[in-house]
């Protein structure tokens, strides 16, 4: 019997860091089942002039929703996503409580009908998304359950019930458990509440990833605290979006990166993720104190998404206020306290371009979008061009890194961390996710003034061997599958 599809002439990086080679990959069934040479096949694909390389991994992603919401997920298989966590910063689907605003701007909705994350999982599945999911379980939103938005420590007994809930994530599944510290109910939260609750992750081999507490004038304190609290809790750590905020901070990327190179030569296990980009993003009411308005703070944010002010989206917030004869702190309080104001995304340009090239130099440094998919407004253009702008701007015109050890920073190292099995990796018997591209043509199109344009240069999109992206054609082959925690599935 033919195999499904041979694509030949291919140069070959896969996903190891090891050189590229000319050569043929042969799918079969959802699975690489030849590398170098292929026999006859139900279709033939000459990649003469391209690089074939695994499916990109997103590490970063708040798309728990959107694979419901949005299945075809356009705007990550466009770029050669076809894995992604979700789950991040403490916000994750799963667990919760049918019918109840769990937290505010709930990213399950009061709608969603599960209650766990098997339940959440069969949702998704039922929905044929374009692209796997992989997910971490949310503290804010254990604790939300357990607690709501309360301001103190938890009980014995609340205590225990965030335990079961994340043990119960866990054996269905999660990769890890994520905290945002910097959110509510997460600031809340004292250190030896988290460690207590990553420490249920230690029996099942997952990890603790974490928005820190601070990214800005208290990063190393902040370093500190989840060095202590992955001790404790005898789990690895992931630092989420590593970055050093506020310019008075700029250039202090390099002291936390060699904090976490000591603990990694003292026997600790640390890795980070970056996106590619010198702005951040996320809910606007979680980054003021209304009593005392940042005014550097403010004086770089763009709103993204903001339902009471729909022609706000995709303008600073200098020029708003200019325009309204507002104060700054008048064109925060404005948004902010708005009856949708708790749904309002900011953009931050925050990070010094510097700093972002220093992380993706370390080689334990990963890469994820940390888009938000609110597809309605004027989005961070990471949620559409993330892996094709380190491909062009960071590889292709800066040279920050080798096209091999990009690429292995995207898909096997990713895979690995996470604990994806059988991907990652252009072998036999590994899931044909692959991504085939031109390097001399792959660039981001998505920018801040006109973010949902989907990236060049890339020619397919293969998601567990059925062909899901094809010259910028998305199949709706919805083949993509959750994925546990080391499980091949």
């Amino acid at each position: 019997m033919p195999a499904d599809i041979a694509i030949r002439n291919a140069r070959i990086i896969d996903g190891s860091g090891s050189p590229a080679f000319e050569g043929d990959v042969e799918v079969t069934a959802g699975r690489i089942t030849k590398v170098g040479s292929a026999g006859a096949a139900a279709r033939e694909i000459d990649a003469h002039g391209m690089v074939l390389s695994p499916g990109f991994v997103d590490t970063h992603s708040h798309d728990d929703a959107a694979f419901i919401r949005y299945p075809g997920m356009e705007f990550k298989l466009a770029q050669g996503v076809t894995s992604e966590v979700s789950g991040n910063c403490g916000f994750s689907a799963a667990p919760n409580i049918p019918g109840k605003q769990v937290l505010p701007g709930d990213i399950s909705g009061s709608n969603a009908s599960w209650e766990d994350l098997a339940g959440y999982f069969a949702q998704c599945a039922a929905a044929r998304p374009a692209i796997n999911n992989a997910m971490l379980v949310g503290h804010n939103r254990v604790r939300a359950i357990v607690m709501g938005l309360e301001k103190r420590a938890p009980t014995a007994d609340e205590l225990a019930k965030m335990r079961g809930l994340v043990v119960q994530a866990m054996e269905q599944g999660a990769v890890g458990f994520s905290t945002g510290l910097v959110y509510e109910p997460g600031r809340y939260s004292a250190t030896e509440e988290i460690a207590a609750l990553a420490s249920e992750c230690q029996p099942f081999g997952g990890l603790y990833a974490t928005h820190m507490r601070n990214e800005g004038d208290h990063l190393l304190d902040s370093v500190e605290e989840s060095l202590q609290i992955a001790s404790s809790a005898g789990v690895g750590l992931h630092i989420s979006h590593h970055k050093s905020a506020g310019k008075r901070n700029w250039g202090r990327i390099g002291e936390s990166l060699a904090r976490v190179d000591r603990a990694n030569a003292d026997g600790a296990d640390v890795t980070f993720d970056v996106y590619p980009y010198t702005a951040g993003s996320g809910p606007m009411n979680q980054y003021f104190n209304l009593n005392a308005i940042d005014p550097e703070l403010a004086a770089v944010i763009r709103i993204a998404t903001c339902p009471d002010f729909r022609e706000f989206e995709g303008r600073m917030l200098t020029e708003i206020a200019a325009e309204r004869g507002w104060s700054l702190d008048d064109a925060v309080r404005a948004v902010v306290t708005g009856p949708h104001g708790k749904e309002t995304i900011c953009i931050q340009f925050i990070i010094d371009e510097a700093d972002v090239e220093t992380n993706l130099r370390h080689p334990k440094m990963m890469i994820g979008s940390d888009g938000i998919p609110a597809l309605n407004g004027s989005p961070h253009p990471r949620l559409f061009g993330t892996m094709p702008r380190v491909l062009s701007h960071y590889v292709r015109e800066r040279r920050v890194l080798s096209l091999e050890e990009a690429i292995r920073r995207m898909t096997s190292l990713s895979c690995e961390r996470f604990g994806l099995v059988n991907r990652g990796l252009i072998r036999q018997g590994y899931w044909a996710d692959l991504v085939l591209f031109d390097p001399e043509s792959i660039r981001d199109t998505a920018t801040y003034d006109d973010p949902k344009q989907e990236p060049e240069g890339i020619r397919m999109v293969l998601v567990n061997g059925q062909v899901a992206c094809e010259e910028g054609r998305h199949t709706g082959a919805g083949a993509g599958r959750m994925l546990r925690y080391r499980k091949d599935e």
